[in-house]
C-alpha cells in the first residue's frame, strides 16, 4: 500500500495554523542578526542573497528551504528556527564563479534529477560518445535551469518544468516535471510513522514528484524511459553512519557495492537484515539495493549531533528499475532502487564535498503519451533525548543507536 493514502487521510491535520508569529518580523531578525555557519539563519542568509525569491514553508519552529531558481531543490532545513542546526549539505563554492559544464552542485537536502545517468539508454551522455568523465552532461532542467511556481503557501509549495531530451540511444523524450514540496506538522508526522514525537525536536517533508510523456510516441524497453531520481545531501561527521535495512529472505546479492570501486569492508556492515555504511566523508563509495531487497525506508544516525535522519519513499517490488552505471554493455533493465553515498577525494586529491547522500528512484517510466509516474520522497530529522531517539531507530529501522554507534569502533 502507498504510503501517500496514509497521507491524504491526515491533510487535515497540516491545515492547522503554525503560529501566530509575525513573520515580517522574523525575517527582518534573520537578516540583520548574525548566525554561526552550520545553522539554518546563516544558510538562509547565504541563500536569499542567490534568490531573491527564495521560498520558506513553516510549522512552528520547522522550516524548509525551497529554491524554484535552483531547481526546485529543498536546499535545508531545521527542527530549531534560524539558530538551529541546518541539515542539508549546501555547496557555498559552486554558487561563484563561470557554470561547470558537467554538473553544477549547489548541494540540497533533497533534490529531483532524472535516471538513468549510465547504461545504453543514458540521459547524461550525448549517443555514440565514451562514457567518461569528460563526456558526461546532467541535463539542464536539473542542473541550471529555473523551475516555474505553480502554486504557494505557508506550508507548501508546486513547481514545474517542461524538458526535452536525447538519450544515449538517439530517442528524444519530451516530458513535464512536476513537483511539490510540504512540509509536515508534528502530528502528520506521529500519525504517518506510528510514532511519538512528543519530547524531540523534529522536522519533516514530502515531495511528491512527476513525470509525463508530453510527446507523441510511447517510451518502451525499446526506446528507452526516464526515472524520476531523489537524492538527499547531508553533512558528515567522523561517526555518521547510513542505515539501510534490506530483506532477509529475498533472493540474490544484497547489495551492488563497486559503483567507484569496492567499498572497503572496515566501511560496510550487511547482516541481520541491515547495511551499515560509513558516512564520514573521507571516502568515496556508493551501494545500491535492488528492488527485491529493498525496504522503503532508510536513514542515519549522527552522534556528534545527535540527529536521526529517516527517508521514507515509493516501492514497487514488481516493478523494473534502471541501471544506472555507466557502462552500454550491461542489461539496462536491472537495476537499483534504493542507493547510498559517501563522499571522498579523488584520485587527484580534490574533493567536492564532504557531504553524504541517501537516495531513492521511481521505476522506469514506461509511458503513453499524456500519461504520467509519480514518485514520493519524504525526509524527517529527530533530535533531543536519546532514549526516544532509539526507540524511534529501533522502531522503524530495526536496530538500536548502540549498535549503529559500535560498528565501525
Amino acid at each position: 500500500m502507498r504510503y501517500s493514502l496514509l497521507l491524504k487521510t491526515i491533510s487535515i491535520a497540516l491545515m492547522v495554523s503554525c503560529g501566530n508569529h509575525d513573520k515580517k518580523e522574523e525575517e527582518t531578525m534573520t537578516e540583520e542578526k548574525t548566525f554561526q555557519e552550520g545553522s539554518f539563519g546563516y544558510d538562509l542568509q547565504f541563500l536569499k542573497e542567490k534568490d531573491e525569491n527564495l521560498i520558506v514553508l513553516e510549522d512552528n519552529t520547522s522550516t524548509v528551504i525551497v529554491s524554484p531558481k535552483y531547481q526546485a531543490k529543498v536546499f535545508t532545513s531545521s527542527a530549531e528556527g534560524a539558530t538551529g542546526k541546518s541539515f542539508g549539505w549546501i555547496n557555498y563554492e559552486a554558487f561563484n564563479g563561470e557554470k561547470d559544464p558537467h554538473m553544477n552542485a549547489y548541494g540540497g537536502e533533497n533534490r529531483f534529477w532524472l535516471g538513468p545517468e549510465g547504461s545504453k539508454y543514458s540521459l547524461f551522455f550525448k549517443p555514440k560518445e565514451e562514457m567518461v568523465y569528460e563526456n558526461w552532461l546532467t541535463p539542464a532542467g536539473v542542473d541550471t535551469e529555473s523551475w516555474e511556481v505553480q502554486n504557494k503557501s505557508a506550508r507548501e509549495v508546486s513547481m514545474t518544468k517542461a524538458m526535452k531530451l536525447t538519450n544515449y540511444a538517439g530517442t528524444e523524450l519530451n516530458l513535464q516535471a512536476e513537483r511539490s514540496v510540504k512540509i509536515l506538522s508534528g502530528a502528520a508526522i506521529n500519525s504517518l510513522m506510528n510514532i511519538k514525537t512528543d519530547s524531540l525536536k523534529v522536522v519533516g517533508f514530502t515531495t511528491i514528484n512527476r513525470i509525463s510523456n508530453t510527446g507523441k510516441q510511447a517510451w518502451t524497453q525499446e526506446t528507452g524511459a526516464p526515472c524520476i531520481w531523489i537524492l538527499d545531501m547531508f553533512t558528515p561527521s567522523p561517526e555518521t553512519v547510513i542505515i539501510v535495512p534490506y530483506q532477509e529472505q529475498s533472493e540474490g546479492k544484497i547489495a551492488t557495492t563497486d559503483y567507484f570501486g569496492e567499498i572497503p569492508k572496515d566501511r560496510i556492515i550487511m547482516e541481520n537484515g541491515t547495511i551499515l555504511f560509513k558516512a564520514d566523508g573521507k571516502n568515496r563509495g556508493k551501494l545500491g539495493v535492488p528492488p527485491n531487497r529493498a525496504r522503503n525506508k532508510s536513514g542515519s544516525y549522527d552522534p556528534k549531533s545527535n540527529t536521526l535522519t529517516i527517508t521514507l519513499y515509493d516501492l514497487d517490488k514488481n516493478a523494473i528499475y534502471l541501471n544506472q552505471e555507466w557502462t552500454d554493455t550491461k542489461d539496462p533493465y536491472q537495476g537499483d532502487a534504493v542507493n547510498a553515498y559517501n563522499d571522498g577525494p579523488l584520485e587527484d586529491g580534490s574533493q567536492m564535498g564532504p557531504f553524504y547522500e541517501i537516495e531513492s528512484v521511481s521505476p522506469a517510466a514506461f509511458l503513453k503519451p499524456n500519461e504520467t509516474l509519480t514518485h514520493e520522497h519524504s525526509v524527517f530529522h529527530f533530535t533531543g533525548n536519546k532514549t526516544h531517539l532509539n526507540k524511534i531507530c529501533k522502531q522503524l529501522l530495526n536496530i538500536s543507536l548502540e549498535e549503529v554507534q559500535q560498528a565501525f569502533k
